[in-house]
């Protein structure tokens, strides 16, 4: 059965629209089949149930607050779980920007904007058109180490009590992976007394599960306006949906099909990877079988490894080949790790020898398998744009300035070290969800390769970017 991404939009919008009448459609068969393809810019992602179906009649589908929302409104089946500017522009074309996407509470680049004509509603939802960014609001804590000395927004709104954060939303996918909860960790709780805790530490944290729960509910009040709390029975099922979600690209434009020649590029394999909290942990080794890291993460396509490329530049085998040593670098390629916050103060190390798994540590899925929030420096004042707010902050003790697009971690502890500080995301299907980095600062992955080449001045030829690229694509 072939389901098209019109049809699937179709569906999504009938269930959410606050005029569905469930007696009306109680004799439909409203459900995705397993393994249902979205085309992406290197080829095709697959999504994956464990229940045997996509069920579009969960609450994750359905309209539970006040606006018309729900969760699949930023987080689209066929748009890797999330949303892209090309998706979001062509609801907007399609609705002239009244799709309950666009709303003034976190759709717009300021909630005072003016919406009141389809061009001024293109002006008003312009971050959220390019980027598929989304705005939090998020104000300095009372108790925090530093405080807003300027607020340089381009859209007059921010200030100390609520900070204009234009960020990605995260997929909904792959969540068996997951080890916190949104980019700055705002929905990862301490647990005392819980199994997930950092190694010989009573650092514990709560069950993926439980944060998820939280974070839908809070998404729901939130993005959706909705009056009240989601019921424990709603709850349950939207966070027992997205558990149950794999998806990875299964189509490459060059390699083809991801399974052939025994590669693992499928959703249905993603079920089968073996994961806990803490797994192969690149500071202390694994949590359980107490082995040392290994930083040879990912082996999907190490039945690749062997073909031999021909002459033709646009074989099929040369570009499985490609993806092969593509897997290699990210496993091997030596990275000299310096001035990340989170790494080398953490550690107390100026350098450290790495890799890419250094910090994509969980084998087959590239997320870390712990909670560890680090400045890369995606968020310095050398990479703002001019559609980003700038805030200067000043550490009430020291006097110390820094200039930030985003404060991220810093906002929910408090902490000046905290300021810069992200999640890495889970890796598989990342092809499905340009722009990349949490503020959607790079546009496609290879201005991501060559944001790390530079940052960390690794050295990559532009054929090992190519190859890079490559391996990322058919995640």
């Amino acid at each position: 059965m072939i389901v098209s991404m019109q049809a699937i939009s179709a569906l999504v919008f009938l269930l959410s629209s606050p005029v569905f009448a469930k007696d009306d459609h109680e004799h439909e068969d409203y459900r995705l089949p397993n393994m249902f393809k979205s085309k992406n810019n290197h080829g095709e992602d697959a999504t994956y149930s464990t229940t045997g179906f996509i069920d579009l009649k969960n609450p994750f589908f359905k309209n539970l607050g006040t606006n018309g929302r729900s969760c699949a409104s930023c987080h689209a089946p066929t748009q890797g779980w999330t949303i892209t500017p090309s998706g979001v522009q062509k609801l907007f074309d399609k609705t002239q920007g009244l799709d309950p996407l666009f709303r003034l509470v976190d759709g717009a680049n300021s909630p005072l904007a003016d919406v009141s004509t389809v061009e001024t509603r293109r002006e008003a939802y312009s971050m959220l058109l390019n980027k598929g960014n989304i705005r939090v609001g998020i104000g300095i804590p009372a108790d925090a180490e530093f405080e807003l000395i300027e607020a340089d927004d381009p859209y007059g709104y921010a200030n100390e009590t609520e900070l204009s954060l234009f960020r990605r939303p995260m997929p909904t996918t792959n969540l068996k992976f997951l080890s916190a909860v949104m980019w700055d960790g705002r929905e990862t709780t301490q647990m005392p007394g819980s199994s997930d805790c950092i190694y010989n530490t009573a650092t514990c944290f709560s069950p993926v599960s439980f944060d998820l729960s939280t974070q839908a509910n809070h998404a729901t009040l939130g993005h959706a306006e909705a009056l009240q709390d989601l019921t424990s029975e709603e709850r349950h099922a939207i966070v027992a949906f997205e558990l149950g979600l794999f998806t990875a690209q299964i189509n490459d434009n060059k390699a083809g099909n991801l399974t052939a020649e025994k590669g693992l590029g499928s959703p249905e394999e993603l079920t089968k990877q073996r994961y806990y909290f803490g797994i192969n942990d690149t500071l202390v080794g694994d949590y359980k079988t107490r082995k040392p890291f290994n930083p040879v993460v990912m082996s999907l396509y190490n039945s690749w490894n062997d073909i031999k490329p021909n002459k033709s530049p646009n074989s099929t085998k040369n570009a499985r080949a490609a993806i092969a040593r593509g897997q290699a670098l990210f496993n091997t390629k030596p990275i000299l790790i310096s001035g990340v916050k989170g790494i080398n103060d953490d550690l107390n190390i100026a350098i450290l020898p790495g890799t890419c798994t250094t910090c994509h540590n969980t084998p087959n899925s590239g997320n870390h398998s712990t909670p560890m929030p680090l400045d890369i420096g995606v968020a310095d004042e050398s990479r703002r744009t001019p559609d980003m707010p700038l805030y200067t902050l000043k550490n009430k003790t020291t006097n110390e300035v820094i200039k930030t697009t985003d404060p991220g971690r810093a906002l929910i502890t408090g902490k000046w070290k905290d300021i810069g500080r992200f999640k890495g995301p889970i890796l598989r299907s990342v092809a499905s969800r340009p722009p990349y980095f949490h503020d959607g600062s790079a546009a496609n992955l290879n201005e991501v390769v060559e944001f790390y080449n530079t940052r960390f001045n690794i050295g990559l030829t532009e054929s090992e970017k190519d190859d890079l690229i490559a391996f990322l694509a058919a995640l």
